[in-house]
């Protein structure tokens, strides 16, 4: 039975796909023309702030009251400045600053430069308490993995973004701290009690949050047998009817396997709509115009089944709706204040000196040895990271290698150990706890050189590595600055 063009409507009015290229493509015009509610913007679509101020008027000129939403949580997961790194450290810096009026101040900035760029929805801030240290897809994203911490940052992040009139998301709810599966991959299982991964979220609500993003987790407590993202139990039982979220519901990538890997990717989000979700993201693996499309159609189908009530549809539509309209009256006062991102970078430095010796500042040209791990999805893999290059402006000299995985052989540390012979040698890590061919090569290394600099830019599981051991919780471009200037003595 063809489907009615109002039911597509209806239907494309919940959906946020993603797509390629620097400007809008035709088909992505053409359905915003007829009602689609939102987009995502990922890495492939930004040049420059220019080109996104150009890229969202495009956007409006066919939907005014488009949504524009992006992953810019600064740190790792940035967006507008994947070419350079970004330009403000990620949640865990600002939590081991523990400074509120820091979190808010850094959020301001960050929407004032989104609200520049004609962003109106930002999937940050993450509301995870990060209990487990061996999580790999939460991490440093996360303002730590106390609840109390969490959440008074939470909350001073939702302030700060959303007096620059952006949106701020809450996610992954609830809750994708204390878990070892990335759920691009599979599916997280969250064994134990949520209370504690719960009061961030709460405390966002309470601060005013106006949207919420799910996590595709299994939390057996509340529903055994359907991941977060699907549950009627978790998403309109908890978070509507006893946390009390009267904002919009988006879930995270509906492509990822932990919800699609079942039920395909229209099949999912049908089930997420039914669920109690709001709007469908898409794009980050799937950015193309089928996609879309097959989103579109089996929400309307699901519909002419029976399996989601038109109802909850018009609910959901309704509630995207409603966020739009604050966005568009919203409008930003905020300016911007272009040092609080290496000002913060800079207080959340940590030293570990092991050493009697003199080794801090450096005053000559290093060896830099940057230990590369694979990244998980959520961070680009082309957003720039490490030491080496602000220490070599601060060094001019200086030689820097980066070995991954497959590329930290003995010989091969053993000739970097040769090349290193009579200059200062500097080792930097991202998250060694979680990658025992790092560690390998750490030993290696410091068994040659006990009088070597560690650098941690991942989680610091450990502080004892190393004559010097620098903490700095991220590895933004200005992480790595604030470490380079730690390095020498001098900014």
């Amino acid at each position: 039975m063809p489907l009615s063009g109002d039911l597509l409507r209806l239907a494309d009015a919940v959906l946020f796909p993603g797509f390629t290229g620097h400007t809008p493509p035709d088909w992505l015009r053409r359905r915003l023309g007829e009602g689609l509610a939102g987009v995502v913007l990922f890495s492939r679509n930004i040049a420059d702030p220019a080109q996104v101020a150009g890229l969202t008027a495009a956007l409006r000129a066919e939907n005014p009251s488009v949504l524009v939403g992006t992953d810019e949580e600064s740190g790792e997961v940035t967006r507008l400045e994947v070419a350079a790194g970004s330009s403000r450290p990620g949640a865990y810096a600002l939590g081991v600053v523990d400074d509120v009026a820091l979190t808010e101040a850094l959020a301001r900035d960050l929407g004032a430069e989104l609200a520049a760029a004609g962003v109106t929805l930002d999937f940050a801030p993450s509301a995870d308490v990060n209990s487990n240290p061996d999580n790999p897809v939460i991490g440093l994203r996360a303002f730590g993995a106390d609840p109390a911490l969490v959440s008074r940052h939470t909350r001073a992040f939702v302030r700060g973004l959303q007096s620059a009139g952006v949106a701020a998301c809450a996610k992954h709810f609830p809750g994708h701290g204390d878990t070892s599966v990335d759920s691009h991959h599979g599916v997280p299982v969250v064994a134990d009690g949520i209370e504690d991964a719960l009061l961030p979220f709460r405390e966002a609500i309470k601060e005013g949050v106006r949207a919420v993003m799910t996590g595709h987790l299994l939390v057996p407590s509340y529903d055994a047998e359907l991941p977060a993202t699907l549950s009627p139990k978790v998403l309109t039982g908890l978070l509507r009817e006893e946390l009390g979220f009267e904002g919009m519901i988006i879930t995270d990538g509906i492509e990822m396997a932990a919800v699609s890997g079942t039920y395909g990717i229209g099949g999912a989000s049908a089930r997420a709509i039914a669920a109690g979700a709001d709007a469908i993201c898409v794009g980050g693996e799937r950015a193309d115009e089928a996609t879309a499309a097959g989103i579109r159609d089996a929400i309307a189908t699901a519909v002419t089944q029976g399996l989601l009530p038109e109802e909850r549809l018009a609910d959901a539509a309704r509630r995207v709706r409603e966020l739009a309209s604050w966005a568009a009256s919203s409008g930003s006062q905020a300016s911007r204040d272009g040092s609080v991102g290496l000002a913060a970078a800079r207080r959340a430095i940590r030293i570990t000196r092991r050493s009697t010796a003199p080794v801090l500042p450096l005053t000559s040209a290093a060896s830099v040895v940057e230990l590369a791990p694979e990244m998980n999805l959520a961070i680009d893999r082309n957003t720039p990271w490490g030491v080496g290059q602000p220490l070599a402006r601060l060094l001019p000299g200086t030689v820097v290698t980066r070995l991954a995985v497959g590329d930290s052989t003995g010989s091969a540390l053993e000739r970097l150990l040769g090349q290193a012979a009579g200059r200062p040698l500097v080792i930097v890590v991202r998250d060694v706890h979680r990658h025992a061919w790092q560690e390998q090569a750490l030993r290696h290394l410091l068994s040659a050189r006990p009088d070597a600099v560690v650098v941690e830019m991942g989680l610091p599981e450990r502080s004892d590595l190393g004559a010097v051991h620098i903490a700095t919780y991220g590895s933004a471009r200005v992480c790595g600055q604030a470490a380079a200037e730690v390095l020498t003595g001098r900014p």
